[in-house]
C-alpha cells in the first residue's frame, strides 16, 4: 500500500469515527476510568480502594518493561505513543535519560488534561486522529501503541502506516492488548457487543475491534510478553501480550 492510499484510508477512518471521541469520554466516566488531574498524576500508582486498582497494577508492571527495555537502548531516543489517553505512559517514558515524547490520541478532554499535568521538558501532546502525514518532518525511533491497537479496524493496516513514521532500525511497540486465536475472535466481539449494550452504548461495539495473533504474522515481530505461555497462565497476573514489530 503506498503513501496515497494509506492517507485515503486514514481519512475513511477518521471520517467514519467522527464522534469517537464524544462517546468514548461518555463511556470511560460510565465505567469509572476519568481520573482526577491529581490522580493521573501518580498513575500508575492509583489507591488501593480504586475499582480499577488491579488493572493500574498490571499497567505498572508492563510500562516498567517496556522502560527497562528501552533504557538498554543506552541512546536518546525520539518516542511516539498514539492513543496516549490522559499522558501518564508518554510521561513515564521520559524516564528514559534524553529522549523525547511525543503523546497523541483523538480525545479532546483526556489530551487537555495530559497537557495540564505533565508540563515536562521533551514532551509534547497532540490531539488528533493518527495519519502518517502529520509527522512528515521527523521521524521516530519508538512508536508505542499501549492500550490502543484495538480502536483500529485493521492490524495490517496501522502498522504500516506507523512504519512511514519509523527511523531506521525503529520498531513498534504493542503492549496491554489483547489477541486472539483465529477461533476465538468471533466470541470475543459477541462479548464486546454484550458488554456494551449493557452499559447502555451499544453503539461503542463498532469502533472496538478484535484482532487475531495471526495478523502479526506477515510482519518481523517478536512475542516479549506471552500471556499464554504457562508460567503467566498460572500468575493469572498479567493478560495482555507485548509485542515488538520491526521492519
Amino acid at each position: 500500500m503506498n503513501i496515497t492510499e494509506l492517507k485515503k484510508e486514514s481519512k475513511e477512518e477518521e471520517a467514519e469515527g467522527s464522534g469517537f471521541g464524544d462517546l468514548y469520554i461518555d463511556v470511560r466516566y460510565k465505567e469509572k476510568r476519568v481520573l482526577s488531574d491529581g490522580q493521573v498524576m501518580f498513575l500508575p500508582d492509583i489507591e488501593a480502594n480504586h475499582i480499577h486498582f488491579k488493572e493500574w497494577q498490571t499497567r505498572k508492571r508492563s510500562a516498567q518493561r517496556l522502560i527497562d527495555y528501552l533504557k538498554g537502548k543506552t541512546k536518546p531516543l525520539n518516542i511516539l505513543e498514539i492513543g496516549c489517553g490522559n499522558g501518564w505512559l508518554s510521561s513515564k517514558l521520559l524516564t528514559i535519560k534524553n529522549s523525547k515524547v511525543t503523546g497523541l490520541d483523538i480525545n479532546e478532554p483526556e489530551i487537555m488534561q495530559a497537557k495540564r499535568v505533565f508540563q515536562k521538558d521533551n514532551l509534547e501532546f497532540i490531539c488528533g486522529a493518527f495519519e502518517p502525514g502529520l509527522f512528515k518532518d521527523q521521524k521516530f525511533d519508538v512508536i508505542v501503541f499501549a492500550a490502543s491497537v484495538q480502536y483500529f479496524p485493521s492490524v495490517k493496516n496501522i502498522l504500516e502506516s506507523a512504519f512511514l513514521c519509523l527511523s531506521k532500525n525503529g520498531e513498534i511497540h504493542i503492549m496491554d492488548t489483547n489477541f486472539y486465536k483465529p477461533n476465538e475472535v468471533a466470541n470475543a466481539a459477541k462479548r464486546t457487543e454484550e458488554y456494551y449494550e449493557m452499559l447502555g452504548y451499544p453503539e461503542m461495539a463498532a469502533h472496538y475491534f478484535h484482532h487475531s495473533i495471526n495478523d502479526l504474522q506477515p510482519f518481523n515481530h517478536k512475542i516479549l510478553f506471552n500471556p499464554k505461555r504457562l508460567i503467566n497462565k498460572i500468575s493469572k497476573k498479567d493478560p495482555f501480550y507485548w509485542v515488538v514489530v520491526k521492519y
